[in-house]
């Protein structure tokens, strides 16, 4: 059963100005996110930086120059999970706006399916093999459509439905 009552803190620093950050849309993803998986306490730090910024971070810890969409860090004392947990996360808000234009959904749904991907990553969840990926990505995509942002990751799926005239 969640916790009735959850401390939840989300700090947001936004290094990327092209992108219109709604704090409290975010707030609301973290939330719903910490409630599905029964966190009674968490503080989540979330960065949204240009793309050479997450290169320098990336680099830093160990990843070499190249980009990507998240990065996740638990920096929780205790994994028991009922225990407070500290959460960060950089994301790459340049990424969020050029994936938002490819794949036909908000530049907002897109930083929603990065948050969402590295709290689940901070939640256990891997994406290293392809039966693991599908759970992950699945997961995304009903916390996301569950909070109005449709979906996301699973933009196929969407056109297939248009195509069929079955779309949901």
């Amino acid at each position: 059963m969640p916790p009735a009552n959850q401390d939840i803190v989300v700090q947001i620093a936004t290094e990327f100005d092209g992108l219109n950050v709604h704090r409290p849309g975010i707030e609301r993803l973290v939330a719903a996110v910490c409630k599905r998986f029964e966190l009674a306490a968490a503080t989540v730090s979330i960065a949204i930086v240009d793309d050479d910024r997450f290169r320098e971070v990336n680099d830093r810890f160990g990843a070499g120059k190249s980009t990507s969409d998240c990065l996740s860090f638990d920096l929780s004392e205790d994994a028991k999970p009922q225990s407070a947990k500290l959460f960060e996360l950089v994301l790459n808000g340049e990424m969020a706006v050029k994936q938002a234009n490819l794949r036909n959904h908000s530049s907002e749904a897109e930083l929603a399916l990065y948050i969402t991907h590295g709290l689940l990553h901070n939640l256990g969840f891997d994406d290293s093999t392809e039966s693991q990926a599908k759970e992950m990505h699945d997961t995304e995509d009903e916390i996301l459509q569950q909070l109005g942002y449709g979906l996301v990751y699973n933009t196929h799926i969407k056109t297939e439905q248009r195509k069929r005239g079955t779309d949901v």
